[in-house]
């Protein structure tokens, strides 16, 4: 592995920025109020005046010494500045309240992660989700996933297709290059994928293999398009390795899958892909690896969500490094034939080959 990231802060600095780790949970919090409220949409109406605390407060239809709480927070947290006695949005505020990404990425933060990360230690020392009781009593996340509350669902699937979904028509040119009459979609989940396969190919054939709460979702998706007479769902335990894949296939998909799973159970399910393909055909892994990151906040973004693997989806798996997925690729008795990189926000794209 290269070397990554330093130790070029003075002491002041390091000092500086370790209280606001300490503080991080709360500041985090006050910064979801300060969107939620409307603070920084009235701010963000206001951008080229500003406004004063009690502007903010009538305008919010919030009480003044909540509101002027807030605002001072959000002179620390960098999202408001003040000039002659008005509060006035900044640039990373209108990114919170704004941007795409951000939104996603806070709503996961918040709805799916938040109440269970006071057991990060535990998932940690017992290689458990131990934060995933907070739901409810399950080995990992994808077998209550169609159990969650409804709001934790929406932002989990929000966090998952946001990324997923910008990468689809990048990757499809690719896949069809050899024109492949049959797909198995492996962890097809809401069957987003195998949609949009059947409408960039009129002649492609689909299998979708998942748990089966995830299915019951991928069939009236595929059904509501039309596409009930050329996608085929097949449950199954992913996790039991002596169940092999049903075999025949030109082109085996992996989106955001393998990220899911240990390397151990990685090696396993490869394998089992590998057996599956037709001569010639190819197996496709769709990842964001945190070391091929064009950007410091994608690789913390990463970082993160290799946290919440641990401590409520399974408490095994990761946001891989690409090292890693190479190496797995090569104990599977296969070789990656090409490696497309930059896809969508952030992932790579390897093709893989027996040997």
């Amino acid at each position: 592995m290269e070397n990554y990231g330093s130790d070029k802060k003075s002491a002041k600095e390091a000092k500086s920025y370790a209280q606001q780790i300490a503080f991080a949970p709360m500041m985090f919090q006050a910064a979801r109020a300060m969107r939620n409220l409307g603070i920084l949409d009235a701010l963000e109406h206001k951008k080229d005046s500003g406004m004063s605390i009690k502007q903010v407060a009538d305008e919010c239809n919030l009480p003044l010494h909540g509101t002027k709480v807030l605002l001072e927070a959000g002179i620390s947290l960098e999202l408001v500045y003040v000039k002659d006695k008005k509060f006035f949005i900044t640039k990373t505020g209108w990114f919170i309240l704004k941007d795409d990404l951000t939104k996603v990425n806070m709503d996961f933060a918040h709805d799916v992660n938040y109440l269970g990360f006071f057991d990060l230690e535990k998932s940690i020392k017992n290689e458990k989700p131990e934060g995933l009781k907070v739901f409810g009593d399950w080995d990992t996340i994808y077998e209550g996933l169609s159990k969650l509350p409804e709001k934790v669902q929406d932002s989990w699937f929000k966090f998952d297709h946001y990324y997923s979904d910008v990468a689809f028509p990048e990757v499809l040119p690719v896949i069809f290059e050899k024109k492949p009459k049959n797909i198995l979609d492996v962890g097809g989940n809401t069957g987003k994928f195998s949609i949009n396969c059947c409408n960039y190919d009129p002649d492609v054939k689909v299998t979708i293999l998942d748990l089966p709460g995830q299915l019951e979702k991928a069939e009236k998706n595929i059904k509501e398009a039309g596409f009930e007479n050329r996608v085929d769902t097949r449950s199954a335990n992913l996790l039991d390795s002596s169940v092999p894949f049903p075999k025949g296939y030109d082109a085996i998909w992996m989106s955001q899958f393998l990220d899911c799973f240990s390397q151990k159970d990685i090696i396993h399910l490869l394998q089992r892909g590998r057996e599956a393909l037709n001569d010639n055909g190819t197996l496709y892994i769709l990842e964001t690896y945190w070391d091929k990151q064009q950007y410091d906040a994608a690789m913390y973004s990463l970082h993160a969500t290799s946290l919440y693997f641990v401590c409520l989806a399974n408490g095994c798996s990761q946001m891989y490094h690409s090292e890693d997925m190479i190496k797995l690729v090569e104990k599977s008795g296969m070789y990656i034939d090409k490696v497309v990189d930059n896809i969508g926000i952030s992932h790579t794209l390897f093709a893989c080959k027996p040997k």
